[in-house]
């Protein structure tokens, strides 16, 4: 292994990213480092001119094609930010550029590529699809194709950002946290680090729906996830599998990898805010989110977390900020049943105490007994644990919600109506990818062949959608919609059990 890494520490410092790229700055965290007893650092990528780390490897692969490949032209397929650093890259080189990018993805980075002159073809719903009609058009019109991670160019040119680490920290680091997609940025900077501090630990951080480096790790071989389960929250690191040159190089060099939440996300990137004032994307902050979950059981003095990007929409911004309080465990989310009387109101929030109460939602619905959906601050799992118990003590009947996705993205905005008709309803909830005319298509899919008794659809600015269906239908009937809804194609659960759907729609 010691020669693979000497070969790319030389390619590491032999690299042209700084004709377009910037030696960004580390800086401190200061309320984190409080927080966690830790000195943590930021290496701030988001600086860079296209507001992320990809300019380094799409360029240092640029530049060093022959005259005879620069006049073929280059072609991409990106999830956005590679997108932006070849546009960038084939600008400044003079060469022409066409980039396949999946329909979802947010269009603060389509309108980015477009405007440094890049010719845009959005194909597919994701990365692997845009990646597989990139690969057919380059065949058929003999262009080359500048891979956004899996190329010995492209994870040398990433690896600066390692390089740049160890030049700018005086002391020992002992754990850099590194956000993983297909694998480039953490290869390159591993690669370097490595062979250089080897007791320095490399930790990874994917997000828990797109783990192809953990489950290759687990593997003991590269696995390709299914692309239809792949979580496009964080839209810059929805890969289905690590790259091969890549995966060499993490076996050997990448000592853990973890795995954040959206929730978790979403904390991360108003942990970031509160230290710099700038608004991460979900992949940028991903590192950050691995890093909260690992310092608390380990003892290290000193740690370097990478921000990768700041290319976020924002509309997005709204589903980010209703997930960050739950994802940093500071609100719970609770359904409360309280008598339906004049003062229970009262007494429940004397009940509460002291407490901010962050939502409270209520509607009429018998004369016996309420049910409120309300939601508490606390400061950490411990807490809310004991505002239950406090809860259960004092006589209320108490379902904790925190982590039932279709309370907090469905029920919360709907609470007060219910089924009143003649007929049974089975409820589902579905996920498909965002995009122009989504929605349409999927009322296209479910037709006129049910009845329809509730539909919710927010578009919160994320690459996927998610709507909530009630369809007038019996359990006998089950069987036949589950076969008609399996041919509509997309992700879908069964929801009548959920105690949301239960306690506030049924």
């Amino acid at each position: 292994m010691v020669p693979m890494l000497e070969s790319y520490v030389k390619k590491i410092l032999a690299s042209a990213v700084y004709d377009l790229a910037i030696e960004t700055p580390m800086t401190p965290a200061p309320l984190l480092s409080q927080r966690y007893a830790t000195e943590v650092l930021f290496k701030r990528e988001d600086l860079q001119p296209i507001f992320s780390f990809k300019i380094r490897g799409s360029y240092n692969k640029m530049a060093q094609l022959s005259a005879a490949e620069k006049r073929r032209g280059v072609i991409a397929a990106s999830a956005g930010n590679h997108a932006q650093g070849v546009a960038m890259a084939a600008s400044h080189l003079g060469l022409e550029a066409t980039i396949v990018m999946g329909r979802n993805t947010p269009s603060i980075k389509v309108d980015a590529v477009k405007a440094r002159g890049a010719k845009v073809i959005l194909h597919g719903d994701g990365f692997s699809q845009a990646a597989q009609h990139a690969a057919a058009l380059q065949v058929e019109r003999n262009l080359v194709f500048v891979h956004p991670y899996d190329d010995v160019d492209v994870i040398a040119g990433q690896g600066t950002v390692g390089m740049e680490i160890v030049n700018q920290h005086p002391g020992k680091i002992d754990a850099i946290f590194v956000p993983v997609g297909g694998g480039g940025l953490i290869a390159g900077i591993a690669a370097y680090v490595k062979y250089l501090y080897p007791q320095t630990k490399i930790i990874g951080v994917e997000a828990e729906g797109s783990a192809c480096l953990h489950a290759a790790l687990h593997a003991g071989r590269r696995v390709e996830l299914p692309a239809e389960t792949l979580d496009l929250f964080a839209d810059g690191v929805s890969v289905a599998q690590v790259g091969e040159e890549n995966f060499k190089i993490a076996q050997h060099c990448v000592d853990e990898v973890v795995l954040a939440s959206t929730d978790e996300i979403c904390a991360a990137i108003k942990d970031v805010f509160e230290e710099t004032r700038v608004i991460t994307e979900p992949a940028g902050a991903l590192a950050v989110a691995g890093m909260k979950k690992v310092l608390p059981r380990e003892n290290f003095a000193s740690v370097v977390a990478l921000i990768s990007g700041a290319n976020v929409n924002f509309d997005r911004l709204r589903y980010i900020s209703e997930r960050a309080e739950i994802g940093e465990q500071r609100e719970a989310v609770l359904a409360v049943t309280i008598d339906e009387a004049q003062g229970s109101f009262l007494r429940f929030c004397q009940a509460v105490g002291k407490r901010s109460i962050t939502e409270f939602n209520y509607r009429w619905a018998n004369t016996q007994e309420a049910q409120i959906y309300v939601g508490l601050q606390v400061s950490a799992a411990s807490d809310q644990s004991e505002v239950l118990q406090d809860l259960l003590a004092k006589g209320y009947a108490v379902v904790d919600m925190t982590n039932n996705e279709t309370a907090k993205g469905h029920v919360r905005h709907m609470v007060g109506g219910r089924h009143v008709g003649t007929s049974g309803e089975l409820l589902f909830r579905f996920e498909f990818p965002e995009r122009p005319g989504a929605l349409l298509d999927f009322l296209s899919g479910v037709g006129s062949n049910w009845n329809i008794t509730l539909f919710h659809y927010r578009n919160h600015g994320a690459a996927y959608g998610r709507v909530l269906v009630g369809f007038a239908a019996e359990d006998c009937d089950r069987e036949r919609l589950m076969r008609f809804l399996e041919r509509i194609g997309y992700r879908f659960w069964a929801e009548n059990d959920n105690p949301a759907y239960q306690l506030f729609l049924q």
